[in-house]
C-alpha cells in the first residue's frame, strides 16, 4: 500500500500549537516524577496526544518517590535553603555539624561547584568520600538552584549531598576559608508511589517492518518550559504527521516520565518492550533544550544512515547545517538506546536557564526555532516510517 501525501501544516499553525503547549505545560508546576503536578501534566498530554487522531493511554510505573523534609546549610546565624540529591544518603532533622572544606580534603564537610549536567563528576567525587556531607553549589548558566540529576535513584550511594543555589558561592567560600563549623541538613522520606508514561502505537501499512520510536522527556526539577517544552512540542506535531501520513512503519510514541531519576520511565518502558531499544529501526530522541531563547540545538547520529537522513529532511527547513556531535558523545535517554546497540539520531541543545527555576514561558522559549523543529523533524520521521 502506498502512504498517503500529507501537505505538512503551515509554519504559523505549527507555532501557535507549539507555543499553547508550552504555555500550558510551564504553567502547571515543578514537573518532578510521581508528583501530583507530574499526574496532572501526564493527563494533559494524553488529552492533547489524543487530539492528534492517535489512540494514546498512560502507562504507570512504580518506584519509591522522594520527599525533601527540610535541607539547609547553617552557617553561624545564616541558613541557605537546599535540595537534597535524590540518588545519595540522606540525613536526619538534626543533620551533621563540622568545619567545611573542599571536597576530598580532610574536613568533616566537604564542599565543591558543579554543573548542573554534571552527574559522572559528581559521582566519581562521591564515590569513596568519607565526608559526613557534601555541599554542591550548583553553577548553571544563570544564577539559582539548578539541581543535578539523580542518575543512580535506583542505587542510592555515598554521603548526603545538599545542592544549594550559586548566589551562595560567596558564603560557603568564606565559611570554608575562616574554619567555621556549619550545619548540614538533608533530609527527606521515601514511599511508594506511581508514575505515568504517556505512549502511542500508530500502525504502518506494513506492520511487518521494525517500527520507528519516538520518544522525549517530560519530567523534570522545575517548570522546564524550555528545557522540556521543545522536545514535547516535536513530540506532537510527530504524532500528528503520523497519524495523517500512515506511512509503512508502524511508529512508536513515548513520553516518559522519570528523566531526571535515572530514565526511570524508559527503562519500565524497555521492561515491557525487552528486544525494542535495539529491533527498532531507528530512535527519534527529542532531548533537552529544543528552541531556547538562549542556545542552538545539535543532533547526534549513530550513524552515517541517519546523519543523512536528518539533513535531506532539515535542509527545507533551513536547518541542515545543525550543530552535529559523534555518537561516542550521546546523552539523555538516546544514551540508554545506545547501551543496548540500538540506533538513534538525538537532539539536544543548550540552555542559559537549564534546570534553572526561572525555566518559564515565554521568556526561554524561542517558539519560532521549536516550530521550525518540529515541522523538520515530522518530516525526518516519516522518511525513516518509509523507508
Amino acid at each position: 500500500m502506498t502512504a498517503l501525501l500529507v501537505v505538512a501544516p503551515p509554519a504559523d499553525e505549527v507555532e501557535r500549537r507549539s507555543a499553547d503547549a508550552i504555555r500550558a505545560y510551564s504553567a502547571e508546576g515543578h514537573h518532578r516524577t510521581a508528583t501530583a503536578v507530574d499526574r496532572a501534566s501526564a493527563d494533559a498530554l494524553h488529552a492533547r496526544a489524543r487530539a492528534t487522531g492517535a489512540a494514546t493511554s498512560l502507562e504507570p510505573f512504580d518506584l519509591s518517590r522522594v520527599d525533601p523534609a527540610a535541607a539547609f546549610v547553617q552557617i553561624q546565624g545564616q541558613r541557605l535553603d537546599g535540595l537534597p540529591m535524590f540518588d545519595g544518603a540522606f540525613n536526619g532533622a538534626g543533620g551533621v555539624t563540622g568545619a567545611i572544606g573542599p571536597a576530598g580534603g580532610d574536613r568533616p564537610i566537604g564542599w565543591t561547584r558543579i554543573a548542573p549536567n554534571a552527574e559522572a563528576a559528581l559521582r566519581k567525587m562521591r564515590e569513596g568520600s568519607r565526608h559526613a556531607a557534601i555541599v554542591a553549589v550548583t553553577m548553571g548558566g544563570k544564577p539559582g538552584l539548578c539541581p543535578v540529576n539523580a542518575g543512580w535513584f535506583s542505587e542510592p550511594f555515598g554521603p548526603p549531598v545538599l545542592q544549594v543555589s550559586s548566589e551562595a558561592l560567596a558564603a560557603i567560600e568564606h565559611a570554608s576559608a575562616s574554619g567555621v563549623e556549619v550545619r548540614v541538613v538533608a533530609h527527606a522520606t521515601r514511599r511508594r508511589a506511581q508514575a505515568f508514561n504517556v505512549v502511542a502505537d500508530i500502525r504502518g501499512t506494513d506492520p511487518t517492518l521494525p517500527p520507528v520510536c519516538v520518544m522525549t522527556p517530560r519530567s523534570g526539577w522545575h517548570a522546564n518550559a524550555s528545557e522540556r517544552g521543545g522536545g514535547l512540542a516535536c513530540w506532537l506535531e510527530t504524532m500528528r504527521a503520523v497519524v495523517a501520513a500512515r506511512p509503512r512503519r508502524t511508529v512508536r510514541f513515548i513520553a516518559s516520565s522519570g528523566h531526571e531519576l535515572g530514565h526511570l520511565g524508559l527503562h519500565d518502558y524497555l521492561h515491557r518492550n525487552p528486544a525494542l531499544a535495539h529491533d527498532a529501526y531507528a530512535w527519534v530522541h527529542f532531548g533537552a533544550n529544543i528552541g531556547t531563547s538562549t542556545g542552538d540545538v545539535g543532533m547526534t547520529p549513530s550513524d552515517d544512515r541517519l546523519r543523512d537522513a536528518a539533513v535531506r529532511a532539515f535542509a527545507p527547513h533551513g536547518l541542515e547545517k545543525i550543530r552535529q556531535s559523534p555518537a561516542a558523545q550521546v546523552g539523555g535517554e538516546a544514551a540508554t538506546i545506545q547501551e543496548q546497540n540500538g540506533r538513534f539520531i538525538s537532539f539536544i541543545g543548550a540552555n542559559a536557564w537549564f534546570h534553572n527555576s526561572r525555566d518559564l514561558w515565554p521568556d526561554a522559549v524561542d517558539i519560532a526555532t521549536v516550530a521550525r523543529f518540529a515541522r523538520a523533524t515530522a518530516d525526518l520521521t516519516l522518511q525513516l516510517a518509509n523507508s
